[in-house]
């Protein structure tokens, strides 16, 4: 833990974003970083046991609102903790170059100088890439690694550094890029896309949220990178799941349009601390859908682990 001028509470309006409204009904703070720049979080710890650090997916508008059900079930049961991701959320959303490298920095971090003790993560879709880098940096600070609907095991390649950076460079050319990312980001496009990862009806509070954190100075930058394709792990079994070789790992995978799981099953056969539980049906968020069953499954995960 550091010191009270690095960590200290953030209020609202701190940091580049001036009008968004707290995503958890918790304290936010603020950690200045090495690897993210500013980084905003929630955090409970009234309870007790081994920490718990939840992380957001990666898209044009994620923010710890996705996983505001695992955060209100587990609060007051142990310590809690929501990252607000490196350019999304009340996190630093200057324009810089994002990379894995950048996210699993920061989260590892993140688990060093505030967390402090091994904890159980859970990452949603592209963040469990950047968990797995963390758990890699800092194994010593994860006990265990929940990913649901990872990215990473599709089987499809993905285009070539040079390609990716070519599509980067058009969509962010001056006079494309905001108009690009103002459509990708508008209310109907977002309660399209984010419809399509509930089976029922997604909450309106959800759409209301998602479509706040992305009108947010700044906001388009990290989304252009993963648009471009550049926050995804080439070979991503072999450069990252595969070197989990003795943390415990859970995968929640049903259904996901926007992930495909074709080496999954091959993969957790052949490795024996790996296991996976599909919840079906769900669609990538079972934990708003599905929370008592999900909370089952997570809880004898860590007994177990």
């Amino acid at each position: 833990m550091t010191s009270d001028a690095t960590i200290a509470p953030a209020p609202r309006g701190a940091g580049e974003v001036s009008s968004l409204a707290e995503s958890l009904d918790a304290p936010r703070r603020a950690l200045e970083t090495e690897h993210g720049g500013h980084l905003a979080y929630y955090s409970d710890a009234s309870g007790d046991g081994r920490p718990l650090l939840l992380l957001h997916s990666i898209n044009a508008a994620p923010s710890s609102f996705e996983v505001r059900p695992l955060f209100e079930h587990y609060r007051g049961q142990r310590p809690v903790y929501s990252l607000d991701l490196p350019g999304f959320g009340h996190s630093d959303r200057s324009d810089r170059r994002y990379s894995p490298a950048l996210f699993g920095g920061a989260i590892a971090e993140f688990l060093e100088r505030v967390v402090g003790a091994p904890a159980d993560l859970i990452a949603l879709s592209l963040s469990g890439e950047f968990a797995s880098r963390a758990a890699m940096a800092v194994p010593q600070r994860v006990a265990s690694l929940v990913l649901i609907s990872p990215t990473g095991f599709s089987g499809r390649g993905l285009p070539s550094a040079g390609t990716a950076r070519g599509i980067h460079r058009m969509l962010t050319l001056p006079g494309l890029a905001q108009g690009l990312y103002n459509l990708v980001a508008s209310r109907p496009s977002i309660r399209h896309y984010l419809g399509k990862s509930f089976i029922g009806t997604p909450p309106a509070e959800m759409i209301d949220y998602a479509y706040a954190t992305s009108h947010q100075p700044g906001a388009r930058h990290a989304p252009l990178y993963f648009l471009s394709t550049q926050l995804f792990t080439p070979h991503a079994i072999d450069q990252l799941y595969g070197r989990l070789v003795d943390l415990p790992v859970l995968v929640i995978a049903d259904r996901d349009p926007y992930v495909g799981f074709d080496e999954l099953v091959g993969f957790v056969a052949a490795h024996p601390s790996w296991q996976r539980e599909s919840l079906a049906p769900h669609m990538g968020l079972p934990h708003w859908e599905r929370l008592a069953e999900t909370t089952r499954v997570l809880d004898a995960f860590w007994a177990q682990a």
